[in-house]
């Protein structure tokens, strides 16, 4: 009798994310069918109501795993700007005030750090992953990519900020990566890679 594959669903609305936490979780072998929050329309989407990534990750995962009866994962993620005191952090997918507009984001932040030099540009992009079992059971672990922030936007790939940091030791940004060079480095990649044996275990 075969198995069947088992589920574990991606609490998130967002295509890019989607398509970036497969590639990741994929590459170890994790052997899960993995479904976005899509799958699943008729789930009101989670207010993010936690004060860091952690809490609103687990905020998310909990829902869609009482929700759906499934393992979820979920992550919070965002730029965290050294001269800005840490924001957006949280809000950065809401920083211009509309949640997602991630060219309004940008410009507005690339704004307020007009008058600010290279040397004093640092920044990271942070992401905490969360998973969470249906009987209750949790796991977050977190991931940094640190970096300088760019005056100008470069590159087309990735989302977000992505144009405008520059990760350490690199000469391009972020969306001037290939997927697979930006997943070995992410926040996100480092995070998932890290929750991936727990899914594992888990799961097992």
């Amino acid at each position: 009798m075969t198995v069947p594959t088992p589920r574990l669903v991606l609490a998130t609305r967002n295509a890019h994310k989607v398509t970036e936490l497969r590639a990741i979780l994929a590459d170890t072998g994790l052997g899960v069918e993995l479904v976005g929050a899509d799958a699943y329309p008729h789930i009101p989407d989670v207010k993010e109501t936690g004060v860091t990534f952690a809490e609103n990750a687990l905020l998310k995962a909990e829902a869609l795993a009482t929700a759906t009866g499934l393992p979820t994962v979920a992550d919070d993620s965002g730029l965290c700007v050294d001269v800005l005191g840490g924001a957006p952090g949280i809000f950065s997918a809401r920083w211009a005030g509309r949640h997602g507009d991630d060219a309004a984001n940008l410009s507005l932040l690339l704004a307020q750090l007009a008058d600010i030099d290279t040397p004093h540009r640092a920044a990271h992009f942070a992401c905490a992953a969360a998973l969470a079992l249906p009987d209750g059971t949790t796991r977050v672990v977190e991931g940094r990519l640190r970096g300088t922030l760019r005056h100008t936007p470069a590159g087309t790939s990735g989302f977000g900020y992505d144009p405008v940091l520059q990760p350490e030791g690199h000469t391009v940004t972020c969306a001037q990566l290939t997927a697979e060079q930006k997943n070995a480095i992410s926040h996100r990649g480092i995070a998932f890679r890290e929750l991936a044996p727990l899914v594992a275990q888990l799961l097992r």
